[in-house]
């Protein structure tokens, strides 16, 4: 059985002294009190007519300062002049509603930025009684979007950056060192062709070091741009780079498993190539394993990555991260990225390397990822092809 509410204290309107009833009185002193949220009603004319603490403290005017007064007072000089108050109480009349967020003016003329719900009260009768004002601080909010928005622009400036200049070396090995050293490896076999022993097989053995060590810049150009990404996109250049390099010249066996919902920004995607990239390089290394698993999905306005090994496992690395550069690059990246990342290492059960970057949203950075210099033979391909 429920029990009975106590009847008020006559000398206690409020409820102070007791449990608080489910009554205006109540409800007025909870409105009243709320310090996180600045609450007020306004007459049909716009003149405030009640004030809580939590508009006092946002605005800083006491109510025996603001009541009475109207509340275009807590607009800025260029919305007063635009008549920006009366527009917004016109439109929550209309709409039933109004939301808004710009500058607002404090008792002390500083500024600060407000989200603002305006709602009109209407009597029994249809006749308008006045307004509900509910007003936010969301300055520190704001100020921390924009220092998040500054970090991602300066993000994106910062992979596209390291990506042009991986890029300039890599044209710089193919079109220039490699074709070097493959005209020199030509001669070298024109020489063993046209000598007699010993000199011939001395010139074959080099000709063979200079074809091994073209075939190791060939590889190097490969890591430093891998194909695909910016025409294909993510998925297709993890999978060519999982046939590639992981199975064919490594000896893996990979998957990839994914459910990526739309693709990437290019430097996300990037980002997160590289960061598999490496972590699949310290497999190669370390890992003593056969396999090596991975999936891509879409996770909270962002991607989740993992990438599994069914080698021996190395946890001492997990305590040892700051001495490791694979390890301490992979986690830079993505947090860098505004993303984390994580390592975990069990003997025999292999190791997992883990991340989450978010996606940068639409027109962060408006130029392209930077293209091929004048004058280049445009062909991804054709860092990996002989000459």
């Amino acid at each position: 059985m429920t029990a009975p509410v106590p009847a008020p204290d006559a000398n206690d309107p409020a409820g102070r002294s007791g449990p608080l009833a489910p009554t205006e009185t109540a409800f007025t002193l909870l409105v009243t009190s709320v310090l996180d949220y600045g609450i007020f009603m306004l007459d049909p004319t716009g003149h405030v007519s009640s004030w809580n603490a939590g508009a006092e403290r946002i605005k800083g005017y006491g109510a025996s300062d603001i009541i009475g007064k109207h509340f275009s007072v807590f607009y800025p000089p260029e919305d007063i002049a635009a008549d920006k108050p009366g527009l917004e109480l016109e439109a929550a009349i209309a709409d039933g509603r109004l939301e808004d967020e710009g500058w607002r003016i404090r008792q002390d003329g500083s500024r600060f930025w407000a989200n603002v719900v305006i709602t009109p009260l209407f009597g029994e009768t249809g006749e308008l009684r006045g307004f509900g004002k509910v007003t936010r601080d969301m300055t520190e909010r704001r100020a921390a979007e924009q220092a998040l928005s500054e970090r991602r622009r300066l993000f994106t400036h910062l992979v596209q950056a390291q990506e042009l200049e991986r890029r300039r070396i890599a044209w710089d090995v193919h079109d220039d060192t490699i074709q070097a050293m493959v005209a020199v490896g030509m001669r070298l076999q024109l020489l063993a062709d046209q000598s007699d022993d010993p000199y011939a097989r001395e010139l074959t053995r080099l000709d063979a070091s200079v074809r091994e060590a073209v075939g190791r810049l060939r590889n190097l150009t490969f890591r430093l741009q891998p194909p695909g990404i910016d025409r294909h996109g993510l998925v297709e250049a993890l999978s060519q780079h999982l046939d590639d390099v992981v199975s064919a010249d490594w000896g893996l066996e990979p998957s990839l498993h994914h459910d990526v919902r739309t693709e990437p920004a290019p430097e996300t995607a990037i980002t997160i190539f590289r960061i598999v990239q490496e972590a699949l390089l310290n497999v190669h290394k370390h890992a003593r394993a056969r396999s090596v698993r991975i999936s891509v999905t879409t996770e909270d306005k962002g991607l989740l990555v993992r990438v599994t090994d069914d080698g021996t496992g190395r946890p001492a690395l997990a305590h040892r991260l700051h001495e490791h550069f694979g390890l301490m690059e992979m986690r830079e990246r993505a947090e860098t990225a505004g993303g984390w990342w994580t390592f975990r290492s069990e003997p025999g059960t292999g190791t997992t390397v883990e991340f989450w970057v978010p996606d940068l949203p639409p027109g962060v950075l408006d130029e392209p990822l930077p293209g091929p210099p004048a004058g280049h033979r445009d062909s991804t391909t054709a860092l990996q092809e002989p000459s």
